[in-house]
């Protein structure tokens, strides 16, 4: 008999995970983005975050940013069923270009009286967070920063009163002087 263990990898033989983003240029027309979310799902692959909009209205072409994790024979397996997808222009992975700049928009609500108030506060103007409602008994606070910075305002704010989070997902772009 074998005494080698069949029923799990060999460790050392596990590819790596990791996080990536990619930026996917498409014709601006309805289902393009249900065909790409299918895609996904289809294969069993999660999308962690997700942003569309309009970048080029003369030519009706919008920008998708898609922000997944696999390990490299996925990303690639990713990148190739998305290229093939008729709508799709361009796909590009931000992450190996190495120089991306990523940012994420949250809108955080904190309901709190007396030192949790004062508190909320405090933390908010510590990460250049911008109150853009207030009334007596809560604010609605905007920060922009990373997918990270974003996470560590909103854990801090859970002791505090947090009450409701909306953000925008992850929008990305590469350094330097050319485009996509």
């Amino acid at each position: 008999m074998n005494a080698m263990n069949t029923h799990y990898p060999d460790p050392t033989l596990v590819e790596p995970v990791a996080r990536h983003t990619l930026a996917v240029i498409v014709d601006n027309e309805p289902g393009v983005l249900a065909r790409i979310a299918g895609l996904f799902s289809g294969r069993g692959y999660n999308i962690e975050s997700l942003t569309v909009s309009e970048t080029e209205h003369e030519k009706h072409r919008s920008r998708i940013t898609v922000v997944t994790s696999g390990t490299d024979a996925i990303l690639q397996q990713i990148k190739a069923q998305l290229e093939r997808l008729v709508p799709v222009h361009r796909v590009v992975d931000l992450t190996l270009t190495g120089n991306a700049v990523e940012r994420e928009l949250a809108l955080v609500k904190v309901a709190g009286k007396g030192d949790m108030r004062v508190e909320a506060m405090r933390l908010a103007s510590a990460f250049g967070a911008r109150t853009v409602d207030a009334t007596l008994t809560s604010f609605v606070f905007e920060l922009t920063g990373t997918t990270d910075e974003v996470e560590r305002f909103l854990g801090l704010m859970v002791t505090v009163g947090l009450v409701e989070v909306s953000r925008t997902g992850v929008a990305a772009m590469a350094r330097g002087e050319t485009g996509m």
